[in-house]
């Protein structure tokens, strides 16, 4: 089992021949990831990295089986590639793209629902289900196969938590970039349900951020749920000056409840195993294990 994406996905890159799509869609490909085409309109009929080219996401699902798209195309026409793929019958749409105008994106998000498809993203790092797929642009190396998942906002903090982890000879299912916008297609809850219902996962790291709800509504689903796997958690912005905007769009502290202590509290409160460093990830997760 594997949430998301695995060994049997069929992946194509939108904005394949764009530099972004070529360089990442060339270590998808060197990482072993099943990549089966790519779309950009006005090139179809053509070849890039040795694989075909489409001028639309319905042209490669009619004529490679493409289930996954991960868009790389630029922040003005990102919504619409989302609208597209979603349209088109891909299973799983992963937007790296970061600043797409939000009302564009309040769009798609609108139009992907009641649609059987799942949204990841924007501004995320992708999906990575080591041995099998890495479907965006984390450094596959660092991941290694085992029982742990990971959800986090923040790209960098993912790749430091599936360090840690392997450094403790652990490893992970799958790791889940939800991203850092204040739209996103999956949110922490939606991610965690995924990852709480894959029978090889053991248990979960959540990275979450100042700014938003999404850290409590995960944590009160778990408690909710009955704790039925571990959950180590971490909130990143601690130390971040009252005011100011840090980073990620999202990561914008709206009421009392969008601190970081306050999140840290209510995650205690429902049961999960708050540390208060990413240096301690590695360690509180081969603890709760034993």
């Amino acid at each position: 089992m594997s949430v998301l994406v695995n060994k049997d996905s069929k992946i194509i890159v939108q904005g394949f021949t764009g530099s972004e799509g070529t360089f990442h869609a060339s270590q998808m490909i060197e990482y072993g990831t099943n990549v089966v085409g790519g779309v950009t309109p006005g090139k179809g009929g053509s070849t890039h990295l040795d694989l075909p080219v489409f001028n639309t996401v319905k042209d490669a699902v009619d004529q490679v089986g493409a289930d996954t798209t991960i868009i790389f195309v630029p922040p003005a026409f990102a919504a619409d590639a989302i609208m597209e793929a979603a349209d088109a019958g891909i299973k799983v749409i992963i937007t790296i793209t970061e600043g797409i105008p939000v009302a564009d994106m309040i769009k798609a998000y609108d139009y992907v629902q009641g649609r059987e498809c799942r949204l990841i993203g924007p501004n995320c790092p992708g999906v990575i289900t080591p041995g099998e797929a890495k479907v965006g642009i984390m450094p596959g190396f660092v991941f290694k196969k085992g029982t742990v998942g990971i959800v986090s906002k923040s790209g960098t903090l993912t790749y430091e938590a599936a360090d840690q982890v392997v450094k403790q000879g652990l490893g992970i299912t799958t790791a889940i970039g939800i991203g850092g916008d204040p739209i996103i297609g999956t949110s922490t809850k939606e991610a965690v349900e995924l990852l709480m219902n894959d029978p090889e996962t053991e248990a979960i790291i959540m990275i979450g951020e100042i700014g938003g709800q999404l850290e409590a509504d995960a944590a009160r689903w778990v408690k909710a749920d009955g704790n039925r796997k571990p959950v180590i958690g971490f909130i990143a912005g601690e130390t971040a000056p009252a005011g100011r905007t840090m980073g990620h769009a999202g990561a914008i502290v709206g009421g009392s409840d969008d601190t970081a202590a306050a999140k840290k509290r209510i995650m205690r409160e429902c049961g999960i195993h708050v540390v208060d460093s990413p240096a301690e990830i590695g360690k509180k997760v081969k603890e709760v294990l034993g």
